[in-house]
């Protein structure tokens, strides 16, 4: 057997797992590079122990690769790993019963580059697992050659605890970890691995429910597969900063539907720069926050397919390296503005971008015209396209075929109702807007009156009858003129109907309250005052203020004093017909006035008329 390469006695479970001993020995002086020894003890039988006499004949062999799987393996006997040769690259574990020994930290010293513990702990079925017949049976069962291993171990993590961190060991060139499928039911707390080149690790197909961490030493860490464990909780801290070149990322078959809305600011990946493709399908995802990818400038793969996703309401525009984004089998029905915005930005940084958006119950219908239209003039490649299934208006559902004569069937029969309703709503805008503007300004010298009457109501404390027979007022008159005008008014009016008549009058330079506003002193003068004296000029109608005064004294004639007559007109000076506003000359041809005649006999029978007018 001095030139053998290559040798395979798997499934031979008569031999016994003791039987490798005498295997070994006859190999120590062959070309051995790979030996298999699969399931050589029965799957049922009790646990075993790989020892030292079953492995250091191969000590000087130029031995590549050891399998031996399916041998419930519990545990390796101290000591034992070291015989194995230094050439050694590769071991295959696989459905063994492993359980924490000393031997796992004698592991260090090893040169092995991959390593397959995966199936640990997994269960059989006794009717469909193939049992061979042996003639033989008369097995030694390993025994623990050590009482103080379980010592031993518990001493050194009490030690490590005691640093608040675990240190895993890993040999110095391991590359690639498997531990996949095994009953591993576990939170993966905080740790940290010993120094390592570690490439690849997987670990999918568990039950690791709760992600802790943090995570360290993992520099060299380029591909990590966590799929399938049931996850629910991912710590902020679980990706630490030793992830920098973390380029795959496998996170699919978990439950993070529950952990990944509520990451408003990115924090689980926020130490992920570098990840190029993450795989997140198959999470009952419903939604995922703007910010969720807010460091993944370089990620080129993104798989969100299999969740419950309804829009793209995550940033994607920063991915400028991004190829693929799948979104297969969510609940789409149609992409919003936001997300359409989105893609295209990238879309043009990108020119080979491809997104997949079929298994979705896309709507094709009017509220979603828009999307429909890009879906039809996107550059971007949509795989699947011509499967897309959409739901139309009458909840026929086609297939997106031929796109563009949907849009344009829909932009046909959108368009009827659109410009119909559009016209429709602006037509009655446009007349409720003329029809309250025209209301207002119909009465807008009644709403300014009703306005100015209720400040002046509500600050006088006085009551006042609403019967105008009974009221007692303030003022006999109320004199309204223009600034220009004063000195006939302070000179000659108050001197012949107030000094010498008796008759009180309000005048605004006099009588006026200080601290009030200006209209509320007019409304309240024109109020509390028997009539209004309009002293007319060319200075008056061009006074904001002196018209203010009349219309004030028109509302409060017709609202206020039952349609009474309380406004008396008196021409100062001699004025045509066009230089009168409306509302002067509606008053001029509807009532008496009087003109002042500026001379002596005159004068005598306009003081004797205007006082008439006023008691």
């Amino acid at each position: 057997m001095r030139n053998i390469s290559e040798l395979d006695v798997s499934f031979n479970t008569c031999l016994g797992f003791s039987a490798l001993e005498n295997i070994t020995t006859d190999l120590q002086q062959s070309a051995i590079k790979i030996l298999k020894v699969n399931y050589i003890h029965g799957i049922f039988e009790m646990s075993t122990v790989l020892k030292t006499s079953h492995i250091w004949n191969l000590n000087k062999t130029s031995l590549v690769r050891f399998e031996a799987a399916g041998n419930r393996i519990q545990r390796i006997e101290s000591g034992a790993l070291r015989n194995f040769p230094v050439s050694l690259e590769s071991i295959d574990f696989k459905d063994n019963v492993f359980s924490i020994g000393i031997y796992m930290f004698e592991a260090v010293q090893m040169t092995i580059t991959s390593l397959d513990v995966s199936q640990t702990f997994s269960s059989h079925n006794v009717l469909t697992s193939y049992i061979e017949r042996c003639v033989n049976t008369k097995h030694t069962v390993s025994t623990n050659l050590e009482n103080n291993w379980l010592f031993d171990i518990v001493s050194f993590f009490r030690k490590v605890k005691g640093k608040s961190v675990f240190r895993i060991p890993v040999p110095t060139k391991l590359r690639i970890v498997t531990l996949r499928s095994s009953a591993v039911k576990y939170e993966i707390p905080e740790f940290m691995f010993t120094k390592n080149v570690l490439n690849n690790l997987t670990m999918s197909d568990n039950a690791f429910h709760t992600w802790t961490g943090p995570i360290t030493n993992v520099k060299s860490l380029s591909y990590l597969d966590l799929s399938s464990n049931f996850c629910s909780n991912v710590s902020k801290d679980f990706f630490s900063k030793d992830f920098i070149n973390l380029r795959y990322l496998l996170l699919e078959d978990n439950l993070l539907g529950l952990v990944v809305p509520t990451d408003f600011d990115g924090e689980i990946l926020q130490n992920l720069g570098n990840v190029g493709l993450i795989n997140l399908s198959s999470n009952k995802i419903t939604n995922i926050p703007k910010l969720f990818f807010k460091n993944q400038y370089n990620l080129e793969t993104l798989d969100l397919s299999e969740n419950m996703i309804d829009d793209i309401n995550f940033k994607v525009s920063h991915m400028k390296k991004l190829t693929f984004l799948n979104l297969r089998n969510n609940r789409i029905l149609a992409l919003s503005e936001y997300a359409m915005k989105n893609v295209n930005l990238m879309a043009n940084i990108n020119a080979n971008l491809t997104i997949d958006l079929s298994g979705n119950n896309l709507v094709c219908n009017c509220d979603t015209l828009t999307f429909v239209e890009w879906i039809v003039n996107t550059h971007i490649y949509l795989q699947r396209r011509n499967k897309y299934r959409c739901k139309m208006t009458n909840n026929t559902i086609i297939l997106l075929r031929n796109p563009r004569n949907v849009y344009r069937t829909l932009k046909k029969d959108c368009m009827s109702y659109e410009g119909f309703i559009i016209g429709i709503t602006s037509g009655i805008l446009i007349f409720i807007f003329i029809l309250c503007g025209g209301i207002v300004y119909r009465y807008r010298w009644k709403l300014r009156y009703l306005y100015y009457m209720v400040k002046v109501k509500w600050h006088d404390h006085e009551y006042q009858s609403d019967n105008t027979e009974e009221r007692l007022y303030m003022y006999d008159a109320f004199v309204s003129y223009a600034d220009e005008d004063q000195t006939f008014v302070h000179n000659l009016l108050v001197r012949e109907l107030e000094t010498e008549n008796g008759i009180q009058l309000c005048l605004h330079k006099r009588n006026f309250l200080p601290g009030n506003d200006i209209a509320t002193n007019i409304t309240s003068a024109i109020h509390n005052s028997r009539k209004t004296v309009v002293i007319m000029s060319h200075n008056y109608v061009g006074s904001y203020w002196c018209m203010f005064e009349y219309n004030m004294a028109r509302m409060e004639s017709i609202y206020e004093r039952k349609c009474e007559n309380i406004l008396f007109l008196v021409f100062y000076e001699q004025m045509s017909a066009s230089d009168l506003p409306l509302q002067v000359l509606e008053l001029v041809h509807d009532q008496s006035y009087i003109e002042y005649p500026n001379d002596e006999h005159g004068d005598v029978v306009f003081w004797e008329q205007l006082r008439k007018a006023i008691d």
